[in-house]
């Protein structure tokens, strides 16, 4: 049987017979995406008001250098030199990001928003040819099994300072006593999202079961597998609300630093 030859009509950017609000998705995820990255790079460099009482942005942990009470190892050191830029942030803060800029999601959601390749499905696209993975800056797509033994890491380091969030300052013994309040609830929250998100990845599901070729032979990595499966399926969602939760931690904490909220103690 003839094989019928498939005729591919040339599109223009943007042209498409599709008559559905197609261009809603590549919008909402540009402005998302776009302010988080304004907002999370303002943080970063701006240096104050990551931390209040016994909390601290997640943005700046952990903090290997700083003024603040968290710090690892104390004020900036000696040796940084002068004409460098100086934040907490910025010495952890890629680490984090470069897990979110390699996800498979984040990809395929920037690359319709930010790059147009695709702008979405069957409408014309700003190049003809397809740019790949073999160079910078796409070629660290290929590192993201790597960033992700690194977010993990930052998942406890985040957990520990949840607990650390539990013990404030009795201003009239000067000693620790244990409490919540709405900060501690906030970052407990966060965790809670970034680990259903890291957990979830791709690179995880085959990590703890997916390198079998049965799973089901290994029961406690088919249980893994099954935990990190049922997260994938919503890896969509958990990216969208961890991000969220990351850049409303730090609003929060920044305004009790500024003064604009009140840390309400629950406990």
């Amino acid at each position: 049987m003839e094989a019928i030859p498939v005729r591919v009509v040339p599109r223009g950017f943007g042209e498409t017979n599709r008559r559905d609000a197609w261009w809603v998705t590549p919008i909402v995820v540009f402005i998302g995406l776009g302010a988080f990255v304004v907002y999370s790079t303002w943080a970063a460099f701006q240096g104050e008001h990551y931390a209040f009482g016994p909390y601290l942005s997640p943005f700046y942990a952990p903090e290997i250098w700083g003024d603040s009470p968290h710090a690892w190892f104390g004020p900036k050191p000696a040796w940084w030199p002068s004409l460098a830029p100086f934040s907490p942030a910025l010495l952890i803060l890629p680490f984090p990001g470069l897990f979110r800029f390699t996800c498979y999601y984040y990809r395929g959601a920037y690359y319709k928003a930010f790059w147009g390749d695709p702008v979405s499905c069957a409408v014309g696209e700003p190049r003809k040819s397809y740019w790949g993975e073999q160079w910078f800056p796409l070629i660290l797509h290929n590192a993201h099994r790597y960033f992700m033994w690194i977010a993990v890491i930052f998942l406890f380091l985040l957990s520990y300072d949840v607990w650390k969030a539990m013990w404030f300052l009795d201003p009239a013994t000067g000693e620790e006593v244990f409490g919540i309040g709405v900060g501690t609830l906030i970052l407990a929250v966060n965790v809670v999202l970034l680990s259903s998100y890291t957990l979830g990845c791709h690179v995880m599901r085959h990590v703890v079961g997916g390198v079998f070729d049965e799973v089901s032979k290994h029961p406690v990595c088919d249980k893994a597998y099954a935990c990190s499966t049922a997260l994938n399926h919503r890896h969509q969602l958990f990216a969208w609300c961890s991000l969220f939760s990351v850049g409303f931690s730090d609003i929060y904490i920044r305004c009790c630093s500024m003064g604009i909220f009140t840390d309400l103690r629950i406990l």
